[in-house]
């Protein structure tokens, strides 16, 4: 038993209402159980507690034990003045203790509700309810897959905000270091970010018609312009590099680049030379793309190729087999899902305007689904991913909801242990 498990019973009023007595022997009744709290004080508010003839007003407090009123010194809080019922598991306490009415539920909770929540909570499957998630109705999921996507886009949103603050509410500047930390992918958004951070959208732009410049300036300052070079292109860099990186008192981020566990594409040393070929080709980065409608027309936007030079190169010192390195279809649909999409969807929320968001969202729908483990073990389960849209959901589940088992807070737990409850008050009450 967990206090969360106690106050979901609670909230729910999922134990037997036959049994409803007091722990004094008083008959009670339930007209509100009150409005669950996650802030300080008691778990729910406002309740509303019939007492044998006596209306009561005020909160109900949960512990899994009478004691844990003492021992978390809540006779010591004003905040808890008002509270009219202390609901527990296991009551602890002679009556002559407690100064406020007691209920304890360990025995009037349905069984089939504790073993099933036992089961996920041990269950080390892909997700605690594998084998029942198909069994819920076709209602709830869409409801629920659209509250996790807006989930998902909120989380996602916090980061541009944040990026914001830092900026100075500069969206151009903002947008500028959400796309270089996602050029960098898992591996190495962390130096691909402090990298974009320690190069002004200014500095950039005043470069923006000299290629080899803003390459020299993107890799120079991921520290991949130092030592000797045998060949013309990237002594040329480094050349440029140190008398720009003298002249604007530049910094070089500490944070090492990887190479490896990374197929030679997705390389730092082309993802940077393609980011400088992008930024070559734009000016108010985060102004086109707000003025942009169409999808097609930011795909185009992104399918930049890197310079001549790293068509037979993967890094410097070695050469390779003669691939022009263009940004691919795949790479170009998660800089949309994790760049473009969130910033639109930030900017729309900021402003009250719900154009940006219900763009950034269709733009969201028209993308093919991501193909990953987390959407490939759900496929596995027989749930639908068919675009963007639900595997971004499908991700916020997986990675909020169904890793931290809060199997409770999920619409699809609800709705398997709302099901077990009426199969056990059926066949037990």
């Amino acid at each position: 038993m967990t206090e969360r498990l106690l106050q979901y019973l609670w909230q729910f009023q999922y134990f037997n209402k036959h049994s409803a007595i007091l722990d004094n022997g008083d008959s009670f009744q339930v007209i509100h159980p009150g409005r669950y709290n996650t802030n300080q004080g008691p778990d729910f508010l406002e309740a509303k507690i019939k007492i044998e003839d006596t209306l009561w007003v005020g909160h109900v407090e949960l512990h899994l034990k009478t004691s844990d009123w003492f021992r978390h010194a809540h006779h010591l809080d004003r905040n808890y003045d008002n509270v009219v019922l202390h609901v527990v598991w296991e009551n602890d306490l002679p009556d002559t203790e407690t100064r406020i009415p007691v209920f304890s539920m360990q025995s009037k909770v349905p069984l089939m509700l504790l073993e099933q929540y036992g089961h996920w909570m041990n269950n080390s499957g892909f997700i605690a309810c594998g084998s029942q998630i198909r069994d819920v109705s076709r209602i709830i999921w869409i409801s629920w897959r659209e509250r996790l996507l807006a989930e998902r886009m909120q989380r996602k949103s916090s980061t541009v905000f944040s990026f914001l603050l830092q900026s100075n509410q500069h969206w151009d500047e903002t947008f500028w270091w959400l796309l270089a930390r996602n050029f960098g992918a898992v591996l190495n958004f962390e130096p691909f970010e402090a990298m974009a951070k320690s190069l002004p959208i200014t500095l950039l732009a005043r470069y923006r018609n000299k290629l080899p410049i803003l390459e020299a300036l993107l890799l120079g300052q991921c520290g991949l312009l130092e030592g000797a070079f045998s060949a013309e292109y990237p002594a040329m860099l480094q050349r440029e590099y140190l008398h720009i990186k003298a002249k604007f008192h530049l910094q070089p981020v500490r944070q090492p680049v990887h190479f490896l566990r990374t197929r030679p594409v997705n390389f730092p040393t082309i993802r940077l030379a393609q980011l400088a070929k992008l930024i070559h080709g734009s000016s108010h980065l985060f102004a086109s793309i707000k003025d942009t409608v169409q999808l097609n027309d930011v795909r185009n936007w992104l399918a930049v190729t890197a310079s001549e030079f790293w068509d037979q190169h993967y890094t410097f010192n070695k050469s390779s087999v003669h691939r022009p390195k263009k940004l691919g279809n795949q790479m170009i649909d998660t800089l949309i899902i994790n760049t473009v999409v969130p910033i639109l969807f930030a900017y729309g929320s900021l402003h009250n305007e719900e154009q940006y968001k219900n763009r950034a969202l269709n733009w969201l729908d028209e993308l093919e689904p991501e193909m990953n483990a987390v959407t490939n073990g759900y496929a596995g389960l027989g749930i639908v991913n068919k675009s963007a849209c639900d595997s971004q959901a499908l991700l916020e589940l997986k990675n909020h909801y169904c890793e931290p088992r809060k199997c409770l807070d999920c619409a699809v737990g609800n709705a398997l242990l709302k099901r077990s409850v009426a199969v056990s008050l059926e066949t037990c009450f």
